[in-house]
């Protein structure tokens, strides 16, 4: 097995032409994103850049309270992130669902597949510890961004037949039942999609990093495979908690939709 293939800097320059490209297609085109694509790529190197030097003083100072500080800015950042990609404005009752499922479904995740499937040791070890709940939270972070907005359209749109069903004598929770199963199932589609492809139509990043480093092809699948299904397992879990609650929400105390 060869060892890794280290980069220059020439030569990860070249790898911009790809953006040289970009921009003068969008150019020819008429396209008015050549803008958009250069902060993309500027931020995109500056941010990965700092990342690079953080993680070389994380891996090196091992210090358990750092690691919970890099998972908790994380965790607050993807939050965030849910709230803005909302396509309706969130009270503060869906606020502190979003909140609470993303913290119990990737914490609860992130724990299980530390301890029970790597098995490291120590449990902070900011080499796994680190990289793992970042495509933890990430991809459920994705999840439940497609979920709110499903349920968010779903609950408006569908108001009138769940207010029929209320009516009618159904509970909140078989009320809005339709709407909450295309919520969970627009969240974790992509994710099995993903899956559908994997090896044949494509090799995933992490496996390809892996593999680029000079890591056996039999471990990298290994990993991948174990990071795949932690995956849909965060996802899963955190967007069903988030539908379940989040539907919740909508209803008042006596069993009746909010007017707002």
């Amino acid at each position: 097995m060869n060892g890794i293939i280290d980069l220059s800097l020439l030569q990860v320059a070249a790898a911009y032409i790809f953006i040289v490209i970009l921009m003068v297609i969008l150019k020819v085109k008429g396209i008015a994103r050549e803008k958009e694509v250069l902060i993309a790529s500027i931020r995109m190197t500056l941010q990965l850049i700092l990342v690079g030097y953080v993680l070389v003083y994380l891996f090196e100072s091992m210090n358990p309270f750092l690691t919970i500080l890099v998972l908790l800015i994380m965790e607050s950042f993807a939050i965030y992130n849910i709230f803005q990609r909302a396509n309706r404005p969130l009270n503060k009752a869906l606020k502190q669902v979003v909140a609470l499922s993303m913290l119990l479904g990737t914490l609860s995740s992130l724990l299980f597949f530390l301890f029970v499937v790597i098995q490291i040791s120590p449990w902070y070890d900011p080499q796994y510890f680190i990289p793992i709940a970042g495509m933890l939270i990430g991809n459920s972070m994705t999840g439940i961004s497609l979920g709110i907005n499903r349920l968010l359209d779903g609950m408006t749109e569908q108001k009138y037949r769940v207010e029929s069903a209320l009516m009618l004598g159904a509970s909140p929770k078989q009320a809005a039942k339709e709407v909450v199963d295309s919520a969970f199932d627009s969240a974790i589609l992509p994710t099995i999609n993903s899956m559908m492809g994997m090896g044949i139509v494509f090799l995933p990043g992490m496996m390809t990093g892996q593999i680029l480093s000079g890591v056996s092809p039999v471990t990298a699948i290994a990993y991948q495979i174990a990071i795949m299904l932690g995956i849909l397992g965060s996802v899963s879990l955190t967007v069903i908690i988030f539908v379940q609650l989040g539907s919740q929400s909508f209803f008042n105390e006596r069993d009746q939709l909010k007017t707002d």
